[in-house]
C-alpha cells in the first residue's frame, strides 16, 4: 500500500520578476533550483509603504537586485526568517547592508561549534550562533504599517523553524514546514520526526484559506494538505515497521524497500528521512537499536 499526495508542480513565476499572490503579497524567486528547492527559494515582500521581508534567500547578485527594485524605494523595516537553513539565509548580510532592516526570527545556536553540519544536499547549514534582533516565541506578533505578523513555532524540519501567519492578508508562510510540491526532508541531527508531526497537528488548527511556502507555489486547501503529509508519514512509519519485521535491519536495507526506484541523488536524504522515523519508533518503543540509532546500526522489532 501506498499514500499518494496530490502535488502541485505547477508554478507561475519568472526569475527576477514580482508576482502578487494576494493584496501587499509579492513573491520573488531566487535562481537556486536543485531536488531539493525545486524552481528555487521563495522570498516575500509584505506591506505597500513599510515592507516586511520573509526569507533573503541565498547569496545572489539577481536576487538581491530584484528585491531592491520591487521594494522601489520603500523601507524594508523587517527582515523575518523561516529558519536558518543557507538556501533561506546566505542573502541576508547584504540585505542587512543595504537596508537597516531588523532581523525577527526563532534563533539557534550551533551545536558543536566550529564544525559544519551537512545537509541532505551537501551543501551546508549556518555555522554560526545566530542572533535575530528580536527572538520570536510561539505566538509572538510583529507589527509594521499595514502588516501584522505572528510567529508559530513549528519545530521538525529544523530546531529553529517559524510559520509566519498575516491578518491582512490572510495568508499563513509555511517555510518549508509545508511545500505542496513534494514533502520536505527532515534529517537528523537538525530534523526531529516527533517534533515535526507535532507541528503538522499545530497547523491543523490554523484558519488561513491559503499557505505559502519557502518553494514551490501557493497551497490552496492548506488543512487537506497538511492531513496528507499526516497520514503520508504514518504509512512511512508502518512501512519502516513492516521492513525491520521482515529482516531488513539497516537503514539503508529499509530505504532499499521503501524508497524503491529512487533517484540516485535523493538516496541520502531519503536514508536521512528514514534515520529521524527510526528515533521516533525507538522513543516510543516500536523499535530497538544498540545504543544511538544510525545509519548503519543494527535494528529489531520490539
Amino acid at each position: 500500500m501506498t499514500v499518494d499526495i496530490e502535488f502541485k508542480k505547477s508554478m507561475q513565476f519568472a526569475y527576477g520578476e514580482p508576482r502578487e499572490l494576494a493584496p501587499g503579497v509579492v513573491r520573488l524567486v531566487a535562481n537556486n533550483p536543485s531536488p531539493f528547492t525545486f524552481h528555487g527559494t521563495n522570498t516575500y515582500l509584505i506591506g505597500t509603504a513599510e515592507l516586511a521581508l520573509i526569507d533573503p534567500g541565498p547569496e545572489d547578485e539577481a536576487h538581491f537586485e530584484a528585491i531592491m527594485r520591487t521594494a522601489a524605494g520603500r523601507p524594508i523595516s523587517h527582515i523575518f526568517v523561516t529558519h536558518t537553513h543557507r538556501d533561506h539565509t546566505d542573502g541576508l548580510e547584504r540585505l542587512l547592508r543595504a537596508t537597516g532592516a531588523k532581523v525577527c526570527a526563532r534563533g539557534r545556536s550551533v551545536r558543536s561549534p566550529g564544525s559544519l553540519k551537512s545537509s541532505p544536499s551537501g551543501a551546508e547549514f549556518i555555522d554560526i550562533d545566530f542572533k535575530p534582533d528580536l527572538v520570536l516565541g510561539d505566538g509572538d506578533v510583529v507589527r509594521g504599517a499595514g502588516w501584522r505578523l505572528e510567529a508559530l513555532h513549528t519545530p521538525g524540519h529544523a530546531p529553529d523553524h517559524l510559520c509566519f501567519a498575516e491578518t491582512t492578508s490572510k495568508v499563513l508562510f509555511c517555510g518549508d514546514h509545508v511545500m505542496g510540491w513534494n514533502t520536505p526532508v527532515v534529517a537528523p541531527p537538525e530534523g526531529n520526526m516527533t517534533d515535526y508531526m507535532r507541528s503538522l497537528e499545530k497547523l491543523l488548527e490554523r484558519q488561513e484559506p491559503v499557505f505559502m511556502p519557502g518553494h514551490g507555489g501557493r497551497i490552496e486547501q492548506p488543512a487537506r494538505m497538511v492531513k496528507a503529509y499526516i497520514v503520508h508519514r504514518r504509512w512511512r512509519e508502518q512501512a519502516i515497521l513492516e521492513a525491520v519485521r521482515e529482516g531488513r535491519t539497516t537503514i539503508a536495507g529499509v530505504v532499499e524497500v521503501v524508497y524503491r526506484g529512487i533517484d540516485s541523488r535523493l538516496v541520502h536524504a531519503a536514508s536521512l528521512s528514514v534515520l529521524a522515523h527510526v528515533e521516533s519508533l525507538i522513543d516510543r518503543g516500536l523499535l530497538r537499536c544498540d545504543g544511538p540509532p544510525g545509519l548503519d546500526r543494527p535494528l529489531s522489532a520490539a
